[in-house]
Formats: C-alpha cells, sequence, structure tokens
C-alpha cells in the first residue's frame, strides 16, 4: 500500500491507519512509506497497529521505503525490533 498522504502525524493518523487495516484485511503484506514526509510517535503507533492486523491474519507484514526518521522514531520507542524495521 504506498502512501498518497505525505503526512502521518497524530492529527491525521485516523484515515490512513483505517485505509491500512482495509488493505491488510484484504491481503496486502507490504506498506510503501516512499510518499512520506512528516511523522510523529502516531505513525509508529499506527504500524504496531498494522503488524497486530496482519498477524492475526497470519500474513508477514514487510514496510518498505521507510524514511530514516521514521526508522529512527522505531528504535525510539523500542519498535523497531517488532516491526523488523
Amino acid at each position: 500500500m504506498p502512501f498518497s498522504a505525505t503526512s502521518l502525524t497524530m492529527s491525521d493518523t485516523a484515515p490512513v491507519l483505517a485505509r491500512g487495516l482495509a488493505a491488510i484485511a484484504s491481503g496486502e503484506t507490504k506498506i510503501d512509506f516512499s510518499g512520506l514526509i512528516a511523522m510523529d510517535s502516531a505513525a509508529v503507533a499506527a504500524m504496531l497497529a498494522w503488524q497486530r492486523a496482519a498477524q492475526a491474519k497470519g500474513l508477514r507484514l514487510e514496510f518498505i521505503n521507510m524514511p530514516p526518521a521514521l526508522k529512527s522514531l522505531a528504535h525510539l520507542y523500542g519498535a523497531d525490533t517488532m516491526l523488523a524495521a
């Protein structure tokens, strides 16, 4: 699922999270962050939610084209190993 949004912050997480969950429910196994420019801790929370949803369906979710800032946030919150970032 490529991001058409350039932002994944607390103020705009809900619709992006919902779109990701719908994609995973349809069998999507990759989330592409190539368009993401602005992010905060809500992005990491969304990634964890997507990971849980994928695991519940028996899918292995892959995050691709993660910006360095998102990798850094995941590491800061100790979520990088859970997300295989």
